[in-house]
């Protein structure tokens, strides 16, 4: 026997991107970016990274390949003619690297943000102007900021990535995906913490190479020194 059909209102209502059934993924309204990962997509709502929301990622140390991860779809949005920023980002990128992956470095723009990481990251949102944001906020930013971003992210044609540390990840956050890596067996260990629909049964396993085994690194090592990060700003410009 087939299940009746559902009523018309009901069926209208469960077609916005935030509303889903329990027993599946949620469709977004907007197109999602694809990820460059394919096993990664099929388990991200709308089948790639949301765009207009918060997208957190979190690690506990960089060097793990998590800038590879993003580098497919950063690639995409350069290509488009998007303008991309990184805010108070902790380490100085490989440009040739990056020219390599497909990003055009004259659309790259470099924040050097302090303290005032998330703040930058919502007067970019606000602005309109960029197609994909990453920004690296102090670990000790709170649920009303993190809220803000939220509402600051909602609804426009942004792509924007939070790198938060891995000890969050039991903290509560208003980001619809949450995803923590770690170093996985021959490549990186992905598991997704939440997303809108049901909850991810196990961690993946992508095949990404570890930048310290490339002959290029992608990215460079963690800086902590604020001379390290004023470099940042020289070597893109």
């Amino acid at each position: 026997m087939s299940a009746a059909p559902l009523p018309l209102a009901l069926a209208e209502v469960l077609a916005r991107g935030d509303i889903w059934r329990g027993d599946t993924l949620a469709s977004l309204p907007e197109k999602a970016l694809p990820s460059g990962h394919p096993e990664l997509d099929e388990e991200l709502p709308g089948g790639g990274w949301p765009r207009g929301n918060l997208t957190e990622i979190l690690v506990d140390r960089s060097g793990l390949g998590e800038m590879t991860l993003l580098l497919p779809a950063l690639a995409r949005l350069s290509a488009e003619g998007g303008w991309l920023a990184l805010v108070a980002p902790p380490w100085l990128p490989h440009a040739p690297a990056w020219v390599e992956a497909g990003l055009v470095l004259e659309r790259l723009v470099i924040v050097k943000a302090g303290k005032q990481a998330a703040w930058c990251c919502e007067q970019l949102l606000a602005c309109g102007g960029f197609a994909g944001v990453l920004a690296w906020p102090e670990a000790g930013v709170d649920a009303k900021v993190l809220r803000r971003l939220q509402a600051a992210a909602e609804g426009r044609a942004t792509f924007t990535w939070l790198w938060r540390p891995v000890s969050l990840a039991s903290t509560p956050s208003p980001a619809p995906l949450r995803l923590a890596l770690a170093a996985g067996e021959g490549g990186l260990s992905v598991r997704i913490l939440k997303r809108r629909g049901r909850p991810a049964a196990r961690p993946l396993h992508l095949s990404i190479a570890r930048p310290g085994r490339l002959p290029r690194a992608l990215v460079g090592p963690s800086l902590s020194l604020a001379a390290a990060r004023s470099a940042v700003t020289e070597a893109i410009a």
